[in-house]
């Protein structure tokens, strides 16, 4: 790629990273709450707690992330532009061919990314914060781990670095996800006829909400947060809950007391409790609900 024949398109996504990144988060929270006090999907849990402790996770992990990876994954995208490295700096791929073949790969490595924490126990520890939250709401899609933030981004670096993606197309693939981690999570009510076409292009909430379900057979489903078609692809595709959306439990077997909630109980959440019932091929009645 010729970073110096970019796109205008280009250049401005890549000049103006903070206010899109910061525009884009805010505008979608903003959107999606609303929705969410106008037509809930389900009345869950109380937000006060939630809320204030979900978001105070998305504060730590920003200055986490930053303390660890100051230039994150579009400043190391723009290094290896630079210095060469990856799949299309080595071919010299044309830069809107690069652009949307990475965003599509990106994901992909999400979806794996994100099976595997399902899959490893170590890592599920981790992984199982986001789980453990009892209610379904927009800032779900904003409850992870530190650790598990930290490992993640690990591994996009090692992605890009083996891929060479142009640099706004990892900025536009880390701010859509954030976007469409925080829609798919919404507790939203839309026609189940427009459910049904728009699961087809992207995940939705009601898609999405199966994975956080307390049965361990649903919460091994629907792994993707962007485009919906590797489950379809790897068979890991569940349509709707055995209980309904309505009548389904959300959450895991542990972690269900509100003393759980709070910002420092969900921090040391890795190191208690055992990490058996939800890793994938290690529960013996995958399709109970855990006792």
């Amino acid at each position: 790629m010729d970073a110096s024949a970019a796109d205008p398109v280009i250049e401005f996504l890549e000049t103006n990273e903070p206010i899109i990144r910061l525009g884009v988060f805010a505008g979608v929270l903003v959107i999606m709450a609303a929705w969410e006090a106008v037509a809930p999907r389900r009345q869950d849990v109380t937000r006060l707690v939630r809320w204030s402790n979900n978001l105070g996770i998305v504060v730590l992990n920003t200055i986490v992330l930053r303390l660890v990876f100051p230039a994150a994954a579009v400043g190391f995208a723009a290094v290896a532009q630079t210095e060469g490295w990856g799949l299309f700096n080595v071919i010299n791929a044309s830069l809107w061919a690069s652009f949307v073949v990475s965003l599509a790969a990106l994901d992909l490595a999400i979806y794996v990314q994100h099976v595997t924490f399902h899959a490893v126990p170590v890592l599920w520890r981790l992984h199982r914060m986001h789980h453990a939250d009892l209610g379904f709401d927009v800032t779900t899609g904003l409850r992870f781990h530190p650790v598990e933030i930290l490992l993640s981004m690990a591994f996009k670096i090692a992605v890009i670095a083996a891929l060479g993606p142009p640099a706004a197309a990892v900025l536009v693939f880390e701010v859509v996800l954030n976007a469409t981690a925080m829609f798919n999570h919404g507790n939203v009510r839309m026609p189940r006829g427009l459910d049904s076409i728009l699961r087809l292009f992207v995940v939705t909430p009601d898609m999405h909400r199966v994975h956080h379900s307390i049965i361990p057979a649903e919460t091994n489903s629907n792994f993707g947060f962007n485009i919906p078609w590797w489950d379809r692809w790897f068979g890991t595709y569940r349509a709707q809950p055995a209980a309904g959306h309505d009548a389904m439990t959300i959450g895991i077997e542990q972690f269900r007391t509100e003393r759980d909630r709070w910002l420092d109980r969900m921090l040391v959440q890795p190191l208690l409790g055992p990490a058996s019932g939800y890793p994938i091929n290690r529960d013996e009645s995958p399709d109970k609900a855990p006792r």
